[in-house]
């Protein structure tokens, strides 16, 4: 525990404080030995990174609770990682600094219901970056985090149902092997149709002004 707390830069008895508020996990035993490791140092450092961002211990306490509980990376990326998607790893702080002190145990458990987040040890993982980028933008123009999760849901369900259509057309014309070699055109078509789509709803928006 002494070494642990040196190597942290914190007192024995701020760490037995974190350890009875539950901040870091039970060390492992044996006997009356007890062990820590670097996945304590690293929950460590990482209190301390978000104390400097201004978080409080309860809300700290609340987001390892959150990590802890997180779906693993592995239920996360499934059979295999995203074939046009780039998964971005994360520690915690950096997530914290990326939506403006808006990943809260309730956002960051609609993001993993979502599938955007999986944890992997002291590291978060989310399944794109360009989500992750727009998502943090939205957040940086001023829509809060909670609304931009809310609104991905229902994209989620429309781009489960495009895709289901797309397939569908495909496999009545094509084998199932010309899918993959025909995705472009499906995004192709959806990227311009939406384009339009946004046109009309700012023509509309303009009249009524």
């Amino acid at each position: 525990m002494e070494e642990l707390a040196r190597l942290a830069g914190i007192t024995v008895r701020t760490l037995r404080f974190y350890r009875e508020r539950k901040l870091i996990p039970p060390p492992r035993r044996e006997g009356r030995i007890a062990w820590y490791d670097d996945h304590h140092l690293a929950r460590l450092r990482t209190i301390a990174a978000l104390l400097e961002r201004g978080h409080t211990l309860n809300g700290i306490a609340e987001l390892a609770e959150a990590f802890d509980h997180g779906r693993d990376v592995g239920d996360l990326l499934g059979l295999g990682a995203p074939t046009e998607e780039t998964p971005v790893r994360l520690t915690p702080e950096e997530l914290a600094d990326h939506f403006a002190g808006q990943a809260t145990p309730e956002n960051l458990a609609a993001a993993m219901e979502l599938g955007y987040l999986g944890t992997d040890g002291e590291e978060i993982v989310h399944i794109s970056r360009r989500l992750l980028d727009v998502s943090a933008t939205l957040v940086r123009e001023g829509i809060p985090l909670a609304d931009v999760l809310t609104a991905a849901k229902r994209v989620r369900e429309h781009a489960d149902a495009l895709a289901d259509l797309f397939a569908d057309l495909i496999l009545r014309h094509a084998p199932e092997d010309r899918l993959p070699h025909l995705r472009p055109l499906a995004r192709s078509v959806v990227e311009a149709e939406l384009s339009l789509a946004l046109d009309r709803r700012m023509r509309t928006q303009g009249q009524r002004s």
